[in-house]
């Protein structure tokens, strides 16, 4: 499996996602915005981490 997006790209759009008020849960995400939760389970080994990780950044 390839990444499209760097990790940086990741926590980016999930910081950006949550400070425009957008619901991170990984459910709705997946049907909104498929390509972000895809590339964030590359890097990170659940959800949970990567919202961890953008909220530590």
């Amino acid at each position: 499996m390839e990444s499209s997006m760097s990790v940086v790209d990741v926590i980016s759009r999930i910081q950006d996602l949550k400070s425009s008020g957008q619901p991170l849960n990984k459910k709705k995400l997946k049907q909104s915005h498929p390509e972000l939760v895809q590339n964030a389970l590359f890097y990170f080994p659940s959800w949970e981490h990567a919202l961890q990780s953008a909220e530590s950044e």
